[in-house]
């Protein structure tokens, strides 16, 4: 049986720096969500001085544009968009304060680096599931740039979202570890 470590949002620096790549991780309270047309909003508005929409301070970013939901439904399909298209706005909301960020695929160097520094961590969500991921969200309320669409962001209460912790504190990174276990000796 697979074990899981139990998260609740938002997330100190102390419970940040006991995840190791590789980690599976639940969890449980509230993620925001937004993608690269939001998070280029959310820096002007750092940049120009304005308040942002939520706290960032122990926050976890879920990369995502989920689907319009379906009568009785919360939400549609919630998968995990690919993140590096967010690698340019990160280190920004890292040094504010937010602890980590979900979606799929790869981080930047600068990234890694910002989370190093600020004690923050990156999951993925399994692309592919976006109709299991939808049963654990369990509400869902725009709280900002609603002209987006999809990727507005939306502050998201969750119960047993399933990650895998890919980025660590340290600077470890699950897909280099996956990569190295298969390298065949040359």
């Amino acid at each position: 049986m697979t074990e899981y470590i139990n998260l609740k949002t938002p997330l100190s620096d102390s419970t940040i720096e006991k995840l190791k790549a590789g980690d599976k991780v639940r969890i449980s309270g509230i993620l925001y969500t937004g993608r690269d047309a939001a998070h280029k909003r959310l820096i002007e508005m750092i940049e120009s001085g304005e308040e942002l929409p939520f706290d960032v301070k122990g926050q976890l970013l879920y990369y995502v544009g989920p689907t319009p939901a379906k009568p009785g439904q919360v939400i549609g399909s919630a998968g995990p968009t690919t993140s590096y298209r967010m690698d340019a706005y990160a280190p920004t909301l890292i040094k504010m304060g937010l602890k980590g960020m979900i979606g799929k695929g790869g981080r930047s160097k600068e990234v890694i680096e910002a989370m190093k520094t600020n004690k923050a961590v990156y999951f993925a969500a399994v692309g592919g599931a976006a109709a299991l991921i939808a049963k654990t969200i369990k509400r869902v309320e725009i709280i900002a740039f609603e002209d987006l669409g999809t990727e507005a962001v939306r502050k998201m209460e969750v119960e047993n979202f399933p990650a895998i912790v890919v980025n660590d504190t340290k600077g470890n990174d699950l897909y280099n570890i996956g990569r190295e276990k298969y390298k065949i000796p040359v």
